[in-house]
Formats: structure tokens, sequence, C-alpha cells
């Protein structure tokens, strides 16, 4: 039986893409990974922005590299909440894109810290932030973490992620999205929806045209999906966009006059070093 009950502490890392102002509404403890460019390294959110990245890898044609979070600072980071004698939740990107929830699992054993619960969050984005948004509040209804653990768990395969990408380079050279390759040969300038299922991701509708045009019609194709979907929030996550585009997405999902929250936010460095700029993706939970 654990001695920490009731004092749930929610970490994720930082391929979460929450904004400031939820990670502080909400108290969530964020681990960056790491951004590497050449040689050097760079804490995600912390030592750089996606803009620096874009600009870098304009400059020297190359896509960053993304490496998980170092043991002794996710240590450190534990260690802070075992002190505090807190139930750890810890939210991770996909397993199949990175190893950060085995470090988190190792920095736990290596503190001997029975009450650390890693959650591969078999996603990306924002759809790792809508299953650490419910966790905590559910953290805050005074649940255990098991109780949490066990209720995201049965939500994990309804939440829905996809984004559209406006060039294929990032994708391609970051090597995480194999059905790009086969799109490269394509010289009529495709811009497709990559979705993420089971912790991977895989092209699924392809578009054309000019980036608003293309946008807009991705997110009339989710139209009954949203109409499905858990009505608490939706989220915009996007690496970097036109504000004119970004209001169109919001107004139309606010037509809708369905979702309690449409909240938007900007994708971190690791999202942004994998996709490129102009990427926009609406993230939410089905209801079926």
């Amino acid at each position: 039986m654990s001695n920490f009950m009731g004092n749930v502490r929610i970490i994720a890392d930082s391929t979460s893409d929450l904004s400031k102002q939820l990670i502080d509404k909400y108290d969530i403890t964020i681990i960056p990974l790491n951004i590497v460019l050449d040689s050097q390294s760079f804490m995600d959110g912390v030592e750089i922005t996606p803009k620096e990245i874009y600009e870098w890898s304009d400059r020297v044609a190359k896509t960053p590299k993304t490496a998980s979070p170092e043991l002794g600072y996710v240590m450190n980071v534990l260690k802070i909440c075992q002190e505090n004698q807190e139930e750890v939740i810890f939210f991770g990107i996909s397993e199949d894109m990175s190893v950060t929830c085995q470090v988190v699992r190792t920095a736990a054993e290596e503190l001997e810290y029975d009450d650390v619960y890693v959650i591969n969050s078999l996603n990306l984005s924002t759809g790792i932030g809508l299953q650490v948004l419910k966790a905590a509040e559910l953290a805050k209804e005074g649940k255990s973490a098991k109780e949490i653990v066990a209720e995201i768990e049965a939500i994990q395969n309804k939440v829905r992620a996809s984004f559209v990408v406006d060039t294929l380079t990032y994708l391609h050279r970051g090597g995480r999205c194999n059905s790009v390759t086969a799109l490269l040969g394509n010289t009529l300038k495709l811009k497709p929806m990559i979705v993420v299922r089971n912790g991977k991701m895989s092209v699924d509708k392809k578009y054309r045209g000019k980036l608003e045009m293309v946008i807009m019609n991705y997110a009339k194709d989710l139209h009954d999906d949203l109409l499905k979907a858990d009505p608490q929030r939706v989220f915009i996550t996007h690496s970097g966009i036109d504000k004119a585009i970004e209001t169109k997405v919001y107004e139309y999902l606010k037509e809708l006059n369905y979702f309690k929250e449409i909240l938007v936010t900007q994708a971190g460095g690791v999202i942004s070093s994998h996709c490129g700029p102009n990427t926009l993706g609406i993230l939410f939970i089905s209801k079926e």
C-alpha cells in the first residue's frame, strides 16, 4: 500500500505541447527532451525555440535530431517528488518514437521510488496533452494514481491525433514516418494528413493546393468525428502558422457549437523538428 495516497504529481515530457498557461493552471511538471543541432544539445522549450530550429535547419539544410532527457535530469525531478511524498504519473511520447519512458522508469528504479507510474501515451503532441489534462483533473478530484492510470488507459485508444504537414522534408529526414518516403517522388507538392495510430504515424488522406484551403478541407473532413468527440475540449496545435489560418480553424470549431473549450497551442521543439513549419493538427478524444 502506498504511503503517498492522495498527493499525485502529474509529469509530462515536453512533446506534450501544452502552453505555459495550461501547465500553470493544472500544475504540471514538464521534463524537456533534447534537440541536437550537429554536436550541440539544447533542452526543448528551455534553451531553444522552434523559430531558432527552423533558422538553423534552413541555413545548414539539415533537420535536427532529438534525444530523450538525461537520466540525471529526470532523477533530480523525481527526487523532489519523492521528498514531497508524492505519487507520480509520468506521460511520455510514444515508445515507438523515443526511449523517454524507459529513461523515467530507470530513474525511478535508481531512486527505489515505487510510486512512479509511467504511461506510454501511444501518442505525440497534444495527443499526449489531452491525456495529461484529463489526469490532472482526476488528481484534483482526489483520485489515487492507480485510479487515474486505469481511467487514462481506458481512453487511450479514443485519442484522435492528426495533422497536416506543409512540407515532407522534415518528416522524411527524421525517419519517424515510413509512409512519407513513398510520397517524396511525387512532384505535385502533396500535403498529407498524418494520423497517429497505436503509437505510430502513418499517412492518411492526401491534399493538394494552397495551405489555407488544404487546412480548411482537413478540418471539414473531421466534421463527423468532431461531433462524436468528448465535448470537454479540442486542441488546435500548430508549429507556427499564419494567424489568419489559425483563426479560421478556431472559428470553424466554434461554429460547431459543441466544445466547451477550444485550446490553441504551439508545438514545441521536438514536434517542430520532426514536422517542420506550417503544420497544424486538430486533436480530441472520441466518445466511441
